[in-house]
């Protein structure tokens, strides 16, 4: 085992589709690769690991450095503007959209997501990272919440002695810019409270009560609006850390057993089913979803990834998939009514003001 800490650090962006919203190009998904074994054969990092979900890109690194690490941030920075430029050269669609256009020296609010951990290995250290497609980050609410809180899904929360004392949440109020800890169980229905609004309380981080080991993070980065319009965005990403401590491999997985409402799909304005799919089924083309989480399963081991395993390409969960699709159908005869479209606050893509501005002298006072 490692003496040193050890960093895991992923990214995400969205530098061009293939077909729409659909995939990533595969020169693009090769060109990441190159960078990043080229840096790994630096020294620069540990290891890498390159995947994608739909039509964006992931990237993982192990290395030494800790977190926000400038060096670290700007080898991703380059790494996502060379893939930009080989999606620009096959005109793949919205390829200027995923990121900003300067590095300041942390990537963080230029459009990738970002989620990184730093940790002493214990000797045996299994990790489970999501990515979503289609989605935003108030996604991972409800599924942290059962990994973590429920024991209805986590057994280990009465019956493993090194979770009994529970977890604590940070919550993120993304509009006013502030954030909270918030103790389980004892304070189980506070958290609930908030993370149940999933478009303002967002679940950031989790950590063990006893020692205050950080057990998983997300990449909290939202959706940005910049003079009125779309501006970067990324899909969101987490980090869980699993067994000795926190919860069993089978039990985060279990949280993904039910294809629950999120928030994104078509334009990234609709409600729909996060469907849990294998790498290769990662593909959402019905109305651009409905929205898709894949999973990777790691060992770590002296700051190497061993891996990854496909952890949903599982017929265990064919029926969470069937459940999916048919709350898929059940959703689009809603059409553009809510709750399929979402409010008008929470859409990413919108004409109202259009259509306010073309009938606000129609209006008549009552």
């Amino acid at each position: 085992m490692a003496d040193k800490s050890t960093t895991l650090s992923i990214f995400t962006a969205d530098v061009g589709g293939l077909v729409g919203h659909v995939s990533s190009h595969p020169e693009v998904v090769d060109n990441a690769r190159e960078r990043l074994s080229s840096a790994k054969g630096k020294g620069v990092i540990s290891d890498y690991h390159v995947l994608r979900c739909g039509d964006d890109l992931e990237l993982l690194l192990t290395h030494e450095n800790g977190t926000d690490d400038r060096e670290i941030h700007q080898l991703v920075w380059n790494t996502f503007v060379s893939c930009r430029e080989i999606a620009q050269e096959l005109k793949l669609y919205a390829w200027s959209r995923g990121l900003l256009e300067e590095f300041a020296g942390n990537l963080r609010g230029l459009g990738p997501g970002v989620a990184e951990l730093e940790f002493t290995e214990r000797s045996s250290e299994p990790v489970v990272i999501f990515f979503a497609n289609k989605t935003s980050t108030g996604a991972w609410n409800l599924p942290l919440y059962r990994i973590f809180a429920d024991p209805f899904n986590t057994a280990g929360l009465i019956s493993d002695p090194a979770m009994l004392d529970g977890f604590t949440f940070t919550v993120h109020d993304i509009k006013e810019n502030r954030e909270i800890s918030l103790k389980t169980p004892e304070e189980m229905h506070l958290l609930l409270a908030l993370a149940g609004s999933t478009c303002r309380y967002i679940i950031t981080s989790v950590s063990r009560n006893t020692g205050g080991e950080t057990a998983a993070v997300i990449s909290s980065q939202k959706y940005d609006i910049i003079g009125g319009k779309p501006g970067a965005k990324c899909e969101p990403a987490l980090i869980v850390r699993c067994q000795s401590g926190f919860p069993a491999v089978g039990e985060v997985m279990e949280a993904f057993s039910l294809p629950h409402l999120v928030s994104g799909w078509m334009r990234g304005s609709h409600a729909g089913p996060l469907m849990p799919v294998p790498f290769y089924e990662a593909n959402p083309t019905r109305f651009d979803g409905p929205p898709r989480v894949i999973s990777a399963g790691f060992q770590i081991t002296d700051g190497h990834l061993i891996g990854p395993h496909d952890m949903f390409d599982d017929p265990s969960f064919d029926e969470a998939r069937k459940t999916a699709n048919k709350v898929t159908d059940y959703m689009r005869r809603h059409g553009p009514f809510q709750p399929h479209r979402l409010s008008e606050a929470e859409m990413e893509y919108s004409s109202m003001p259009i259509v306010f501005d073309r009938i606000k002298n129609r209006f008549r006072k009552l």
